[in-house]
This record gives C-alpha cells, structure tokens and sequence, in this order.
C-alpha cells in the first residue's frame, strides 16, 4: 500500500466512487455528508483547492484525504459561510477523509491523516482543523484520541446533523 499525492493521471471518478463507497455507511445512519453522493465535480473543485493524498493499492485507489489552505473570512465553503477556524492564516483544513470499506481495520485512516498532518507542518501551518458530524460519536473520539479539540458548532446548510469544529497543533510548532 503506498500513501502518495493524488496525481494529475489519477481517475477523480475512481476518487468520487471511492468517497462514495467509504460514506455510505455513514449515510445509511441519516448522515448526508458532502462526500455520500457529491460529483465529480465538486471532487474536482475539492482537490483543486488543497493537496490530495491517496492509498494506492495495486493501482486501486482506497483511501483519501485533502488538505486545503484557510478560506477567506467573506468567502464560501462548499456555499456556506466559512467557520472562524477556517479562516485563521496559520490553520489548515483536513476534508474527505475516506477508506474503503475493504480496507477498514489497517490503519490505513490513520496513515492517511498522518500524510495530512505533515504536509501541513512542512508548509508552516500550525494548526490543522475539520469538522465532523456531532452525532458520530465514533469519529469524535477518533479524532481526540489524535489531539484534536472541539472548538465549536456549524450547521452546514442542508445538512441532516449539526457538525462540531475540531482543531489540533501541529507538533513541528509544538515543539517551537
């Protein structure tokens, strides 16, 4: 299994299948994601705006994960209004972090997450921050087990839960 940087080459239909088949399960539990049913399209635009990591797997793509820039504090997230923790010049933003199903158990999240993390520490950033559904309890213990904390609540518009905002420090300007 390589962990590598989505290329120019890679599939963004293999890319949006694999985000598909890696949420439906949270869909099934009521949950509509972004990344349950988004398009190509939008994938596009997600990956455009940040750096994409893939697990590659014999040339089957079966993990992601992006990590974005902050946004602008009068700009759009996915058309909602952007959260004060997006907008913080030293923060970067961890999204669509998905392992297929037939790969859950490896590790391969972590490992994914990982890649985010570093990217982010190597191009200065000092914190990294995302979001995730409050009634996903498994995923909010995941993350604080990994150092991130709440720091707030956002009602994405549309959206069938209420999302928590979660931020850790990066452990290159931890130790600075």
């Amino acid at each position: 299994m390589n962990i590598r940087q989505l290329h120019a080459s890679d599939s963004l239909e293999a890319l949006t299948a694999l985000l598909h088949a890696a949420y439906a399960s949270l869909a099934a539990q009521g949950w509509n994601f972004t990344a349950v049913n988004q398009s190509v399209a939008v994938t596009r635009e997600r990956v455009a705006h940040g750096q994409a990591f893939v697990a590659d797997l014999d040339g089957q793509l079966v993990g992601t994960v992006t990590v974005c820039p902050p946004k602008p504090a009068d700009g759009q997230y996915l058309g909602d209004p952007v959260p004060a923790c997006y907008t913080q010049p030293d923060t970067a933003i961890l999204a669509q972090l998905a392992v297929h199903p037939s790969q859950r158990g490896q590790h391969l999240g972590e490992r994914l997450m990982d890649a985010a993390e570093a990217w982010a520490a190597a191009q200065g950033y000092a914190q990294i921050a995302l979001d995730t559904a409050r009634p996903a309890e498994h995923l909010l213990r995941r993350y604080a087990r990994r150092g991130y904390v709440q720091v707030g609540d956002v009602q994405w518009a549309g959206k069938t839960y209420a999302s928590v905002l979660m931020v850790k420090l990066l452990a290159a300007k931890a130790a600075a």
